[in-house]
């Protein structure tokens, strides 16, 4: 089983998100924008950052999340871990739940790689 990359954390990416098409990126950079891309690679989590999102005041319990998406709660925890885990979510449990916001920073971050740099 391949050892688990440690979590993103925001003030990570403002070193590492440099513009992709505006020269090379470093390994580590690399890395780090493939494990946000790829946890957004999946239709369901997507969907899940979009809810938490829309959601009043800006965040969502998990146990609010899974009719919405169709999935059973481990599974929505599951595809929620992976969205922490690379930095595009923060969580916080209160109590028996956790409740989930979306981490604007991350996905600015994301947006400012692929923008086009200007001339």
């Amino acid at each position: 089983m391949p050892s688990a990359l440690p979590m993103i954390q925001p003030d990570d990416l403002a070193a590492c998100c440099s513009p992709v098409i505006g020269g090379v990126v470093s390994d580590e950079a690399a890395e780090t924008l493939a494990r946000m891309f790829k946890a957004l690679g999946d239709p369901t989590r997507v969907k899940l950052l979009s809810l938490i999102a829309a959601a009043e005041q800006g965040e969502a319990c998990i146990c609010d999340m899974t009719e919405p998406v169709g999935l059973s709660q481990p599974t929505v925890s599951h595809h929620m871990r992976l969205l922490v885990e690379a930095g595009l979510a923060t969580r916080e449990q209160r109590g028996k739940w956790a409740y989930y916001r979306v981490a604007p920073d991350a996905l600015r971050a994301l947006a400012s790689a692929l923008a086009p740099i200007a001339c």
